[in-house]
């Protein structure tokens, strides 16, 4: 079985290389004007055309650039956020690419909005295109059965069994679960796995809780899954701190284990994030907050006295504090900062409700996002009084991993629904587990 697959993966990863290339080619030769000042490379005329260049220099880039951010590394089980995070990347990286090819050939007079237009239409219609393979993709293993993998779970913790629900709740996924092993189901033993094992060489994966095998155990699943090219892979329980992505090292042979740092911390994801967060914060504070600020701020003074908005301190990254800004939702009365807003809060003014149900009143975080302390997608920041208490309830080192990196105006697990008050234990805790998932993806 995975060798029938395997003969499909040239066509699965050329097939759309090809349409993206031609996508970002036909659109660049109908709205980018190349001049007709002659070029003169090659000996040959026409390889010297700036069309054909033009093209030659684009289908190349596209395939370095898309190669470095593993654009096309997409399965049924990767996320439609992250496919619009890579989107938004390959985006940014094809905007240098475009006006390095305009820097070359200064006789290529073209207008910035002609340019930009160019990148939005492509990319809109290569986004849609990737959203909707990737629907009929997850369909397809639903209704025709298409292409799964057929695979096995070994193990009875709790992260066994939150994949063995995973895998029966998310057909779209593509996973055909054969059997649960584990030590306490006499019909399902482990022993009855490796048996199992011999007998169904079509295999595709194995997924054996790492915590519950002794060594000798472990190795039988490695010689068999090597000796039937059978995928092996561990499940951690969901507490250990080896959850995290590890990287191995070896010190004179001997392997060690670290956890990895933050992917958005190393030097081109923070270099692109950031021009991202500049150019849309500059956006939104030019265009947006400019006229939003003067008419709240007049409805605001007119239904209650005080200031139009609210400055507090909250953590930021590495847990450094700065001031954040907000539109005033409050009366100008005193309370406890550690006073938690709570819904139908009778300190909240009419106008307040609005903009707190809206999110408008998070507007002025733009102007953090703009002086470094923010970032426009990150994990939520919390009060100073919030964070030591949001510590205690959770484990602390998911807690801390949060703080990695800088803070956000919305984040995921605000795209999850997790926003608002903090009702119980579940909503903190989802909150950050859904930061974590956004911080390692």
């Amino acid at each position: 079985m995975v060798s029938n697959k395997r003969n499909k993966l040239w066509l699965i990863w050329f097939v759309p290389i090809v349409i993206d290339i031609c996508v970002v080619s036909f659109f660049g030769l109908k709205y980018l004007d190349f001049g007709t000042e002659k070029v003169y490379f090659f000996n040959v005329d026409y390889l010297n055309n700036k069309e054909f260049l033009f093209v030659a220099f684009t289908a190349v880039s596209w395939i370095i650039s898309t190669y470095f951010i593993k654009f096309y590394k997409i399965d049924r089980y990767t996320t439609d956020f992250k496919i619009l995070s890579l989107l938004l990347k390959q985006f940014l990286l094809f905007t240098l690419i475009v006006y390095t090819f305009i820097g070359i050939f200064r006789s290529v007079d073209i207008q910035a909005t002609v340019t930009l237009k160019y990148l939005i239409i492509s990319f809109s219609i290569i986004g849609v295109i990737k959203l909707f393979v990737q629907y009929i993709n997850r369909k397809s293993a639903i209704f025709l059965k298409d292409n799964l993998k057929e695979v096995i779970i070994v193990g009875n913790g709790e992260g066994a069994k939150e994949l063995e629900q995973l895998f029966h709740s998310k057909k779209e996924l593509g996973f055909k679960l054969l059997n649960v092993y584990n030590k306490t189901n006499s019909n399902h033993h482990v022993s009855e796995s490796l048996r199992f094992i011999e007998q169904h060489v079509d295999l595709d994966e194995i997924y054996c809780a790492i915590d519950e095998l002794a060594e000798e155990e472990i190795n039988e699943f490695v010689r068999l899954a090597s000796l039937n090219n059978i995928q092996l892979k561990f499940i951690p329980e969901a507490n250990k701190h080896h959850t995290k992505r590890l990287i191995i090292d070896y010190y004179n042979y001997q392997p060690i284990l670290s956890i990895k740092q933050a992917a958005l911390n190393n030097e081109v994801n923070q270099f692109i994030k950031r021009i991202f967060d500049v150019v849309f914060s500059v956006f939104i504070i030019v265009f947006v907050l400019s006229w939003v600020t003067i008419i709240l701020g007049l409805l605001i003074k007119l239904e209650s006295r005080g200031s139009v908005f609210y400055k507090h301190t909250r953590h930021g990254i590495n847990y450094k504090p700065f001031t954040c800004y907000k539109f005033r939702s409050l009366r100008n009365v005193k309370f406890p900062i550690s006073e938690q807003v709570i819904e139908d809060d009778t300190r909240v003014t009419r106008i307040g409700r609005i903009i707190r149900r809206t999110s408008i009143d998070e507007l002025p975080q733009f102007v953090n996002v703009l002086l470094g302390d923010m970032s426009v997608v990150g994990p939520r920041p919390h009060m100073l009084p919030y964070t030591s208490a949001y510590a205690k309830k959770i484990d602390k080192y998911e807690f801390a991993y949060r703080h990695m990196v800088k803070p956000g105006i919305t984040g995921l697990a605000q795209i999850k629904g997790f926003r608002g008050e903090i009702k119980n234990d579940e909503d903190i805790i989802n909150r950050v587990k859904y930061d974590i998932f956004y911080i390692e993806n």
